[in-house]
Protein backbone atom coordinates (compact mmCIF):
# COMPACT_ATOMS: atom_id res chain seq x y z
CA UNK A 1 0.00 0.00 0.00
CA UNK A 2 3.04 2.24 0.63
CA UNK A 3 4.32 1.69 -2.55
CA UNK A 4 0.82 2.58 -4.33
CA UNK A 5 0.65 5.37 -2.30
CA UNK A 6 3.97 6.51 -3.61
CA UNK A 7 3.47 6.00 -7.06
CA UNK A 8 0.23 7.98 -7.12
CA UNK A 9 1.95 10.81 -5.39
CA UNK A 10 4.77 10.80 -7.35
CA UNK A 11 2.60 10.87 -10.58
CA UNK A 12 0.76 13.80 -9.27
CA UNK A 13 3.78 15.77 -8.42
CA UNK A 14 5.07 14.65 -12.33
CA UNK A 15 1.97 15.87 -14.08
CA UNK A 16 2.01 19.15 -11.91
CA UNK A 17 5.27 19.75 -12.97
CA UNK A 18 4.83 19.47 -16.22
CA UNK A 19 1.48 21.15 -16.06
CA UNK A 20 4.15 24.47 -14.78
CA UNK A 21 6.03 23.63 -17.78
CA UNK A 22 3.47 23.72 -20.41
CA UNK A 23 2.04 26.62 -18.88
CA UNK A 24 5.23 28.36 -19.35
CA UNK A 25 6.22 27.57 -22.71
CA UNK A 26 5.39 30.34 -25.47
CA UNK A 27 2.76 29.57 -28.34
CA UNK A 28 2.55 30.64 -31.21
CA UNK A 29 -0.35 33.42 -30.44
CA UNK A 30 -0.60 36.69 -29.65
CA UNK A 31 -3.07 38.98 -27.36
CA UNK A 32 -4.58 42.00 -28.67
CA UNK A 33 -5.54 44.38 -26.07
CA UNK A 34 -6.48 48.72 -25.64
CA UNK A 35 -3.93 50.35 -26.41
CA UNK A 36 -3.30 54.07 -26.08
CA UNK A 37 -5.50 56.58 -27.52
CA UNK A 38 -3.73 60.05 -28.16
CA UNK A 39 -5.60 63.54 -28.32
CA UNK A 40 -4.46 65.01 -31.70
CA UNK A 41 -5.52 68.61 -30.50
CA UNK A 42 -3.39 68.07 -27.78
CA UNK A 43 0.42 67.79 -26.72
CA UNK A 44 2.63 64.75 -25.51
CA UNK A 45 6.16 65.47 -23.93
CA UNK A 46 5.72 68.65 -23.55
CA UNK A 47 5.48 69.30 -27.85
CA UNK A 48 2.06 69.86 -29.58
CA UNK A 49 1.08 66.84 -31.73
CA UNK A 50 -0.02 68.89 -34.83
CA UNK A 51 2.59 71.71 -35.26
CA UNK A 52 1.79 75.05 -37.62
CA UNK A 53 3.39 78.29 -37.80
CA UNK A 54 3.14 81.23 -39.63
CA UNK A 55 -1.01 80.98 -39.14
CA UNK A 56 -2.97 81.46 -36.52
CA UNK A 57 -4.73 78.46 -35.02
CA UNK A 58 -8.05 77.93 -32.62
CA UNK A 59 -8.17 76.01 -29.75
CA UNK A 60 -10.94 73.64 -28.91
CA UNK A 61 -12.54 73.37 -25.73
CA UNK A 62 -13.06 69.06 -26.88
CA UNK A 63 -10.78 66.37 -28.12
CA UNK A 64 -10.01 64.18 -30.75
CA UNK A 65 -8.70 61.23 -30.01
CA UNK A 66 -6.92 58.52 -32.25
CA UNK A 67 -6.75 55.09 -30.57
CA UNK A 68 -4.19 52.23 -30.56
CA UNK A 69 -4.40 48.59 -30.32
CA UNK A 70 -1.78 47.09 -27.74
CA UNK A 71 -0.02 43.63 -29.13
CA UNK A 72 1.51 41.37 -26.32
CA UNK A 73 3.98 39.38 -28.67
CA UNK A 74 5.00 36.79 -26.52
CA UNK A 75 2.64 34.54 -25.47
CA UNK A 76 2.14 31.40 -22.91
CA UNK A 77 -0.57 29.21 -22.76
CA UNK A 78 -1.71 31.01 -19.20
CA UNK A 79 -1.81 34.10 -21.04
CA UNK A 80 -3.85 33.19 -23.77
CA UNK A 81 -6.09 31.43 -21.43
CA UNK A 82 -6.64 34.84 -19.66
CA UNK A 83 -6.99 36.38 -23.05
CA UNK A 84 -9.14 34.20 -24.16
CA UNK A 85 -11.58 34.92 -21.24
CA UNK A 86 -11.47 38.23 -21.41
CA UNK A 87 -13.70 40.64 -22.60
CA UNK A 88 -11.18 43.15 -23.36
CA UNK A 89 -8.87 41.15 -25.25
CA UNK A 90 -7.96 38.77 -28.44
CA UNK A 91 -6.08 35.72 -28.71
CA UNK A 92 -5.28 35.77 -32.70
CA UNK A 93 -2.75 33.83 -34.48
CA UNK A 94 0.72 35.24 -34.32
CA UNK A 95 0.83 35.08 -38.00
CA UNK A 96 -2.11 37.72 -38.59
CA UNK A 97 0.80 40.18 -37.07
CA UNK A 98 3.86 38.61 -37.68
CA UNK A 99 4.12 37.30 -41.03
CA UNK A 100 6.45 34.28 -41.37
CA UNK A 101 9.87 34.89 -42.52
CA UNK A 102 9.67 38.43 -41.03
CA UNK A 103 11.13 39.62 -37.88
CA UNK A 104 9.52 41.59 -35.06
CA UNK A 105 12.25 44.44 -36.02
CA UNK A 106 11.20 44.28 -39.68
CA UNK A 107 7.56 44.57 -39.01
CA UNK A 108 7.59 47.19 -36.48
CA UNK A 109 9.84 48.94 -39.13
CA UNK A 110 7.01 48.39 -41.48
CA UNK A 111 4.60 50.20 -39.25
CA UNK A 112 6.67 52.62 -38.56
CA UNK A 113 6.76 53.72 -42.01
CA UNK A 114 2.55 53.13 -42.82
CA UNK A 115 2.40 55.70 -39.46
CA UNK A 116 3.98 57.81 -41.29
CA UNK A 117 2.21 57.74 -45.10
CA UNK A 118 -0.76 58.12 -42.72
CA UNK A 119 0.28 61.51 -41.83
CA UNK A 120 1.07 62.78 -44.78
CA UNK A 121 -1.90 61.61 -46.30
CA UNK A 122 -3.56 63.34 -43.57
CA UNK A 123 -1.93 66.39 -44.10
CA UNK A 124 -3.09 66.17 -47.97
CA UNK A 125 -6.29 65.39 -47.20
CA UNK A 126 -6.94 68.16 -44.83
CA UNK A 127 -5.35 71.09 -46.67
CA UNK A 128 -7.50 70.36 -49.87
CA UNK A 129 -10.81 70.45 -47.33
CA UNK A 130 -9.24 74.00 -46.61
CA UNK A 131 -8.71 74.77 -49.96
CA UNK A 132 -5.41 74.32 -51.23
CA UNK A 133 -5.35 72.01 -53.92
CA UNK A 134 -2.71 69.11 -55.19
CA UNK A 135 -0.75 70.17 -57.92
CA UNK A 136 0.47 66.90 -60.27
CA UNK A 137 3.82 68.31 -61.60
CA UNK A 138 5.78 66.61 -64.37
CA UNK A 139 9.41 66.33 -63.24
CA UNK A 140 10.70 64.38 -65.76
CA UNK A 141 10.30 63.21 -69.32
CA UNK A 142 11.66 60.55 -70.87
CA UNK A 143 13.22 61.01 -73.85
CA UNK A 144 12.23 57.92 -75.89
CA UNK A 145 9.17 57.66 -74.10
CA UNK A 146 5.38 58.09 -75.66
CA UNK A 147 5.31 62.08 -73.70
CA UNK A 148 8.28 63.20 -75.40
CA UNK A 149 7.99 66.44 -77.44
CA UNK A 150 3.91 66.20 -76.59
CA UNK A 151 4.89 67.24 -72.48
CA UNK A 152 7.84 69.34 -70.68
CA UNK A 153 8.93 68.90 -67.57
CA UNK A 154 7.23 71.48 -64.87
CA UNK A 155 4.05 71.07 -66.56
CA UNK A 156 1.26 70.79 -64.75
CA UNK A 157 -1.21 67.52 -65.22
CA UNK A 158 -5.22 68.46 -64.64
CA UNK A 159 -6.63 65.75 -66.42
CA UNK A 160 -6.54 62.44 -68.34
CA UNK A 161 -9.21 61.71 -70.63
CA UNK A 162 -11.69 64.56 -69.24
CA UNK A 163 -11.19 62.98 -66.02
CA UNK A 164 -9.53 66.05 -63.29
CA UNK A 165 -6.52 64.45 -61.71
CA UNK A 166 -6.98 65.62 -57.80
CA UNK A 167 -3.81 63.88 -56.82
CA UNK A 168 -0.96 62.56 -58.22
CA UNK A 169 -2.23 58.65 -58.02
CA UNK A 170 -4.85 59.58 -60.02
CA UNK A 171 -2.60 59.97 -63.03
CA UNK A 172 -1.53 56.23 -62.92
CA UNK A 173 -4.95 54.86 -61.71
CA UNK A 174 -6.83 56.77 -65.21
CA UNK A 175 -3.76 55.22 -67.81
CA UNK A 176 -4.04 51.96 -66.45
CA UNK A 177 -7.68 51.96 -66.83
CA UNK A 178 -7.24 51.83 -70.83
CA UNK A 179 -4.74 49.11 -72.86
CA UNK A 180 -1.53 50.05 -73.78
CA UNK A 181 -1.42 51.72 -76.74
CA UNK A 182 -4.44 53.81 -76.76
CA UNK A 183 -4.24 57.39 -77.41
CA UNK A 184 -5.06 59.67 -73.95
CA UNK A 185 -6.08 63.11 -74.20
CA UNK A 186 -3.58 64.97 -71.52
CA UNK A 187 -4.87 68.07 -69.77
CA UNK A 188 -2.18 70.35 -68.51
CA UNK A 189 -0.94 73.82 -67.68
CA UNK A 190 2.35 75.66 -68.98
CA UNK A 191 3.30 78.98 -67.75
CA UNK A 192 -0.25 79.62 -66.83
CA UNK A 193 -1.63 78.46 -70.07
CA UNK A 194 -4.01 75.78 -70.38
CA UNK A 195 -3.41 73.18 -73.21
CA UNK A 196 -4.06 69.08 -74.06
CA UNK A 197 -1.78 66.89 -75.07
CA UNK A 198 -2.38 63.14 -76.96
CA UNK A 199 0.21 60.60 -75.87
CA UNK A 200 -0.28 57.09 -76.85
CA UNK A 201 0.64 54.94 -73.56
CA UNK A 202 2.82 52.03 -74.26
CA UNK A 203 3.25 48.80 -72.33
CA UNK A 204 6.27 48.57 -70.30
CA UNK A 205 6.91 46.18 -67.04
CA UNK A 206 3.51 44.86 -68.10
CA UNK A 207 1.77 47.86 -67.49
CA UNK A 208 0.59 50.88 -69.61
CA UNK A 209 2.23 54.23 -69.29
CA UNK A 210 3.48 57.31 -70.64
CA UNK A 211 6.74 58.09 -69.69
CA UNK A 212 6.50 60.61 -67.53
CA UNK A 213 7.78 60.79 -63.71
CA UNK A 214 5.38 62.80 -61.38
CA UNK A 215 5.30 64.64 -58.12
CA UNK A 216 2.41 66.16 -56.42
CA UNK A 217 2.92 69.00 -54.80
CA UNK A 218 0.47 71.63 -52.42
CA UNK A 219 1.63 74.99 -52.00
CA UNK A 220 0.79 76.78 -48.64
CA UNK A 221 1.19 79.81 -46.41
CA UNK A 222 2.56 78.12 -43.41
CA UNK A 223 3.99 75.25 -41.90
CA UNK A 224 2.63 72.22 -40.81
CA UNK A 225 3.49 68.90 -38.77
CA UNK A 226 2.74 65.92 -37.12
CA UNK A 227 4.70 64.99 -33.90
CA UNK A 228 4.21 61.75 -32.20
CA UNK A 229 6.14 58.89 -31.65
CA UNK A 230 5.99 55.22 -30.03
CA UNK A 231 3.13 54.11 -32.73
CA UNK A 232 2.77 52.52 -35.59
CA UNK A 233 0.10 51.41 -38.77
CA UNK A 234 -1.50 53.87 -40.82
CA UNK A 235 -4.93 54.03 -38.75
CA UNK A 236 -4.44 57.25 -37.01
CA UNK A 237 -4.97 59.19 -40.82
CA UNK A 238 -8.63 59.97 -39.85
CA UNK A 239 -8.11 61.67 -36.45
CA UNK A 240 -5.21 63.37 -37.40
CA UNK A 241 -6.88 65.11 -40.74
CA UNK A 242 -9.30 65.76 -38.38
CA UNK A 243 -7.06 67.35 -36.01
CA UNK A 244 -5.67 69.55 -38.90
CA UNK A 245 -9.09 70.93 -40.06
CA UNK A 246 -9.92 71.73 -36.03
CA UNK A 247 -6.70 73.53 -35.45
CA UNK A 248 -7.03 75.84 -38.59
CA UNK A 249 -10.30 77.08 -38.55
CA UNK A 250 -12.70 78.37 -36.12
CA UNK A 251 -14.95 76.38 -35.63
CA UNK A 252 -14.57 73.84 -32.65
CA UNK A 253 -15.36 70.31 -34.50
CA UNK A 254 -15.76 68.71 -31.16
CA UNK A 255 -18.40 70.78 -29.88
CA UNK A 256 -16.55 70.31 -26.32
CA UNK A 257 -16.52 66.62 -26.29
CA UNK A 258 -14.54 63.90 -25.93
CA UNK A 259 -14.22 62.23 -29.60
CA UNK A 260 -12.48 59.38 -30.53
CA UNK A 261 -11.95 57.15 -34.19
CA UNK A 262 -10.16 55.38 -36.08
CA UNK A 263 -9.68 55.23 -39.72
CA UNK A 264 -7.01 54.98 -42.76
CA UNK A 265 -7.28 58.14 -44.40
CA UNK A 266 -6.03 58.55 -48.32
CA UNK A 267 -4.83 61.71 -50.45
CA UNK A 268 -8.53 61.78 -51.43
CA UNK A 269 -9.96 61.82 -47.97
CA UNK A 270 -11.68 58.81 -48.33
CA UNK A 271 -11.46 56.37 -44.58
CA UNK A 272 -10.62 53.23 -45.36
CA UNK A 273 -10.91 49.73 -42.67
CA UNK A 274 -8.30 48.94 -39.53
CA UNK A 275 -7.67 46.05 -37.44
CA UNK A 276 -8.59 45.65 -33.61
CA UNK A 277 -12.02 47.60 -33.70
CA UNK A 278 -13.25 46.00 -30.49
CA UNK A 279 -10.15 47.16 -28.72
CA UNK A 280 -9.63 50.44 -29.85
CA UNK A 281 -13.79 50.93 -28.73
CA UNK A 282 -12.32 49.93 -25.26
CA UNK A 283 -9.61 52.33 -24.74
CA UNK A 284 -11.88 54.99 -26.38
CA UNK A 285 -14.52 54.24 -23.69
CA UNK A 286 -11.82 54.13 -20.92
CA UNK A 287 -10.29 57.60 -22.38
CA UNK A 288 -14.08 59.27 -21.43
CA UNK A 289 -14.85 59.31 -25.44
CA UNK A 290 -18.76 60.26 -26.11
CA UNK A 291 -18.61 59.16 -29.70
CA UNK A 292 -16.37 57.13 -31.84
CA UNK A 293 -16.27 57.15 -35.25
CA UNK A 294 -16.25 54.09 -37.18
CA UNK A 295 -14.60 53.31 -40.75
CA UNK A 296 -17.95 52.50 -42.72
CA UNK A 297 -16.13 48.69 -43.81
CA UNK A 298 -15.53 48.30 -39.47
CA UNK A 299 -19.27 48.91 -38.76
CA UNK A 300 -20.38 45.61 -38.39
CA UNK A 301 -17.43 44.56 -36.55
CA UNK A 302 -18.15 47.40 -34.18
CA UNK A 303 -22.07 46.72 -33.64
CA UNK A 304 -20.82 43.14 -32.20
CA UNK A 305 -18.44 44.68 -29.86
CA UNK A 306 -20.39 47.69 -28.16
CA UNK A 307 -18.98 49.42 -25.21
CA UNK A 308 -22.31 51.01 -23.02
CA UNK A 309 -23.34 54.58 -23.84
CA UNK A 310 -20.39 54.77 -26.55
CA UNK A 311 -22.37 55.84 -30.22
CA UNK A 312 -20.72 54.36 -33.25
CA UNK A 313 -20.84 57.34 -36.02
CA UNK A 314 -20.55 55.30 -39.58
CA UNK A 315 -17.64 57.44 -41.66
CA UNK A 316 -16.48 56.83 -45.55
CA UNK A 317 -14.52 59.50 -46.01
CA UNK A 318 -13.58 63.24 -43.91
CA UNK A 319 -16.27 65.18 -45.49
CA UNK A 320 -18.51 62.69 -44.27
CA UNK A 321 -16.54 62.79 -40.69
CA UNK A 322 -16.97 66.65 -40.50
CA UNK A 323 -20.38 66.52 -41.57
CA UNK A 324 -21.48 63.65 -38.77
CA UNK A 325 -19.38 66.57 -36.35
CA UNK A 326 -21.96 69.32 -37.42
CA UNK A 327 -24.90 67.35 -37.11
CA UNK A 328 -23.94 66.04 -33.67
CA UNK A 329 -22.90 69.92 -32.61
CA UNK A 330 -26.23 71.12 -33.53
CA UNK A 331 -28.24 68.80 -31.89
CA UNK A 332 -29.03 66.01 -34.77
CA UNK A 333 -28.68 62.32 -35.42
CA UNK A 334 -25.86 61.73 -37.40
CA UNK A 335 -25.68 58.29 -39.74
CA UNK A 336 -24.78 55.62 -37.31
CA UNK A 337 -23.54 51.86 -37.52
Amino acid sequence: MRRRGLTVLLGALFTALLSIGVLRVPIPYVVLGPGPTVNTLGTTDGKEVIQVSGRETSTSAGQLRLTTVGVQPTVRLRGAIAGWFSDDEAVVPRELVYPPGESTEQVEQRNAEDFKASQTSAETAALRELGFPVQVVIKTVAGDGPAAGALKAGDLITSVDGQPVPVASKVTELVRTKPAGTALSVGYTRDGVQATATVTSQEQDGRPRIGVEIDQQQPHPFTLGIDLGDIGGPSAGLMFALGIVDKLTPADLTGGQVIAGTGTIDDEGTVGPIGGIAQKLVGAKRAGAKVFLVPADNCAEAVRNPQPDLPLLRVGSLDEAMTALETLRAGGQPTRC
